[in-house]
């Protein structure tokens, strides 16, 4: 079944009952209803785009008879006069594994992304009658067989390494996240808080510090995956690390009021070491004024300090060091996260083409959407014809791949001339 089993006494056995593969497609025909679900719903792989629910919502206008052929293209249509329907019928259903991806009808209705021009009442509802029916608002599957359980919050508050062009969170996440979270969905959810580090917005983190975040047990998926999930205090590490090292000011904030600063990261150091490291001021005083202690500030990393806080003035009192930090610090370019700290880089003669992973901070930002930075980087000299290790592609092609209108328009001026 598709939401957590009431028991099981060996986790290892828990992994393999709940692993769903939901990026294969079947071999097979399949009916019109599990195709719309298919096309409907994010999958997390690099299949996910728009195309797949503009086909979705194209496959239903000329099937609409699968509403009552299926409950789970019910939910994923998000049609409360249908999904009641199913329910009047076979008050079981709201909980029984269904549809092609052998998920709880919750899933296909948070997953979805086909149907949402409807009001938040909408979606509301029919969460509620699922709900009430007995569905588990822990209702989740394991992707890939992987023990970081997507739930039904995943699906709502949706993003993920694809990026949030091809994998958006719901327009309704946040009232949808609270509506499962009142009825017992726990806060701690670790995928959810992954999907979502990506980006600077916190409005997914306030509402799980809300409901418990780290202060309350793990839930009864910890209590099924015992010794394969992380546990609450390893989520919220892993998040602060995130947020230090790229710059996640207010995250970091809201972090630090839960956690113990003091304690080091998965990689030894403290997250005092990693501020200093990324050279983030403002971080080093958020975590200093909740109980960090200031480890010893060398000049090489008050150079990068400065470097990266866009402070002029601290640069040429250290610009002695700036011959040695080019050969130490090649790429720092790809840690600068204002337009500031963009040009006073480029200034002191780093290469603003300069390559992590095959890429350069051009296409991660193209990748990102980030207008401002892209803008910055073109301005202090970055070439918008490089091309990628990996794929042979421009920063262009990474913002339409990323589905990010805004930067493929910007990018569309100047790549190629």
């Amino acid at each position: 079944m598709s939401s957590p089993p009431s028991s099981h006494p060996d986790p290892r056995e828990t992994l393999r009952l709940l692993s769903r593969d939901p990026t294969v497609d079947p071999d097979t025909p399949e009916t019109p209803a599990d195709r719309f679900c298919r096309l409907a719903c994010l999958v997390y792989s690099e299949v996910d785009h728009p195309d797949r629910w503009a086909a979705a919502r194209a496959l239903l206008a000329e099937h609409p008879e699968i509403l009552t052929d299926s409950i789970a293209a019910a939910a994923a249509a998000a049609d409360p006069d249908a999904l009641a329907a199913h329910l009047a019928a076979d008050p079981e259903a709201a909980d029984r594994e269904t549809g092609p991806h052998r998920w709880a009808p919750l899933l296909y209705l948070t997953y979805s992304r086909a149907v949402l021009d409807g009001s938040a009442d909408r979606y509301l509802r029919c969460a509620q009658l699922l709900l009430d029916a007995g569905a588990d608002p822990n209702a989740g599957y394991l992707w890939q067989g992987l023990p970081s359980p997507f739930t039904a919050l995943t699906g709502v508050f949706g993003e993920g390494e694809q990026g949030s062009g091809k994998q958006p969170r719901h327009p309704h996440s946040l009232q949808l996240a609270r509506l499962l979270l009142t009825t017992g969905a726990s806060p701690n959810d670790g995928q959810s808080l992954y999907n979502r580090m990506f980006r600077p917005d916190n409005d997914h983190l306030l509402l799980l510090f809300e409901f418990g975040l780290g202060r309350v047990g793990g839930g009864h998926w910890a209590e099924l995956l015992d010794g394969f999930i992380e546990t609450p205090e390893q989520m919220l590490a892993r998040q602060l690390g995130w947020a230090i090292d790229h710059g996640f000011g207010e995250r970091v904030e809201l972090i630090a009021n839960v956690v113990d600063v003091s304690t080091p990261l998965a990689d030894g150091q403290t997250p005092a070491e990693h501020a200093l490291h990324a050279g983030y001021r403002e971080i080093i005083v958020a975590l200093t004024a909740a109980g960090a202690d200031l480890p010893d500030v060398t000049p090489d990393l008050r150079l990068v300090g400065a470097l990266l806080a866009g402070d002029r003035v601290g640069v040429d009192a250290l610009s002695d060091g700036l011959t040695d930090l080019h050969i130490a610090d090649p790429t720092l370019i790809h840690r600068a996260r204002t337009p500031r700290s963009v040009a006073l880089i480029a200034e002191s003669g780093f290469d603003l083409d300069a390559r992590i992973g095959g890429r350069t901070a051009l296409h991660e930002a193209a990748f990102a959407g980030d207008v401002e930075l892209i803008t910055a980087l073109l301005a202090g000299g970055a070439d918008p014809d490089v091309v990628d290790d990996q794929f042979g592609t421009p920063p262009l092609v990474w913002a339409g791949y990323a589905c990010q209108p805004a930067a493929v328009e910007m990018l569309e001026t100047v790549t190629g001339r």
